[in-house]
């Protein structure tokens, strides 16, 4: 018993090219270039996620590959993406080969990284629940001296978004809720703390080594 098309499939010759009528890309002729291949879809949408001040300097920042392994190819990366981004009105910029969807709120910039074939909306997805989560722990004052006296609870936001490059969470109130059962949790925070203050240690040594 054959199976039942789902529409009508025109006839070669009738002016439907060859990956209308089988669904797949015809093979290349001779001297010409093979059809372009899709990307195949990752769960590791997201590489890295940083904040600066309005000076460019590094507040927080996660990085969920090898891109830029060492803290001065970060820091090196950054500064490009401050000076491209600071002064434009846009909110998505490519640059290196890479998409990058930020947002400024007082004496704030926060960058959220993908690669270039990844699909803006998920990452301005992504950028919007930090935002708004952001907003909520701050207590609507999403600016550079509420951030780094709860810097902890914004390592928890961060963690509950993304986790290794993949995308958690992108509802702000679900971001919240768990961000408040984690906080109860004393081992989580120390954590959340420890890993802040190993932050501000690589920071200022390499503002030394400059």
């Amino acid at each position: 018993m054959q199976r039942p098309e789902a529409w009508p499939r025109p006839h070669l010759g009738e002016g439907a090219p060859a990956a209308q009528a089988g669904g797949l890309a015809p093979p290349a002729r001779a001297g010409e270039p093979a059809a372009p291949r899709l990307q195949e879809p990752s769960l590791y949408t997201i590489k890295a996620v940083f904040i600066l001040d309005n000076d460019g300097h590094r507040l927080l920042a996660k990085y969920y590959d090898d891109t830029f392994p060492s803290m001065k190819e970060q820091m090196a990366f950054e500064k490009n993406v401050f000076n491209k981004t600071s002064r434009t009105d846009s909110e998505i910029a490519f640059f290196g080969g890479m998409t990058i969807v930020y947002k400024s709120s007082i004496d704030l910039f926060l960058y959220v990284v993908g690669s270039s074939h990844e699909n803006e909306l998920m990452l301005m997805s992504v950028l919007t629940c930090l935002f708004e989560s952001l907003n909520h722990v701050l207590r609507k004052n999403v600016e550079k001296r509420w951030l780094l006296e709860n810097m902890d609870g914004a390592f928890l936001v961060l963690d509950e978004i993304v986790d290794g490059g993949v995308i958690l969470e992108s509802d702000p109130q679900q971001v919240i809720q768990k961000v408040n059962f984690r906080a109860d949790d004393s081992g989580l925070t120390e954590q959340s703390v420890a890993q802040v203050l190993q932050s501000a240690k690589e920071q200022i040594k390499w503002s030394l080594l400059k």
